[in-house]
C-alpha cells in the first residue's frame, strides 16, 4: 500500500477523535460531512483561519487529515478505494477514492476548496452528491460524462 494511502487512513482515524473531543461529530457518518462544514464555519474566516483557533496552526497537515476523513466516509458508503499515482509529488493533495461503480473524487482538493471559498463548497452536499452520482451507476455500464459544446466566438 502506497505510503500516502497509509497516511490517510491514520489521518482519518486522527482526525475523528479530535473533531470528536472538539464537539464535532465524526463518527464517519454521511451526516458527519456537515459537521466539517460546522468546522470550517466556526474555525475560518474569509478563507483565512480564525486567530487562535483550530487551524490557525499544522493547517496543511490538518486540511490533509479532514480530506482524509471525508475520502474514508465516501469510500464506507460506497465500497470505494483510494488511489495514488505513485509517480506523483503532489500525492497528498491529489490523492482520490473511486467508487465500486467507477466514480472518482478528489476530497483532499475538495476540503481546500471548502477551506478558500467558504459554504458554496460545502462537504456535505458534495457528500450527498457523490453518494447518489456513485449509487446511480450500480450495475449499469460505464458511462462517458459529454461537456457541453463550447460557445460560438462573440462578434462585436
Amino acid at each position: 500500500m502506497h505510503p500516502v494511502i497509509v497516511d490517510a487512513k491514520a489521518a482519518a482515524e486522527w482526525i475523528s477523535g479530535a473533531l470528536n473531543y472538539s464537539d464535532y461529530n465524526a463518527d464517519f457518518s454521511l451526516k458527519s460531512l456537515y459537521e466539517v462544514d460546522r468546522f470550517f464555519e466556526e474555525q475560518t474566516k474569509d478563507g483565512e483561519p480564525v486567530e487562535g483557533g483550530l487551524l490557525s496552526e499544522d493547517r496543511g497537515q490538518r486540511l490533509f487529515a479532514l480530506g482524509s476523513y471525508v475520502g474514508e466516509v465516501l469510500i464506507r458508503k460506497t465500497n470505494g478505494v483510494w488511489f495514488v499515482d505513485a509517480n506523483d509529488p503532489a500525492a497528498e493533495i491529489n490523492i482520490q477514492i473511486r467508487t465500486e461503480s467507477g466514480v472518482e473524487a478528489w476530497p483532499v482538493q475538495r476540503v481546500m476548496k471548502r477551506y478558500k471559498n467558504g459554504p458554496e463548497d460545502s462537504i456535505g452536499d458534495y457528500g450527498q452528491a457523490l453518494l447518489k452520482y456513485a449509487n446511480q451507476g450500480k450495475n449499469e455500464p460505464p458511462r462517458t460524462i459529454v461537456q457541453p459544446p463550447p460557445l460560438p466566438p462573440q462578434t462585436d
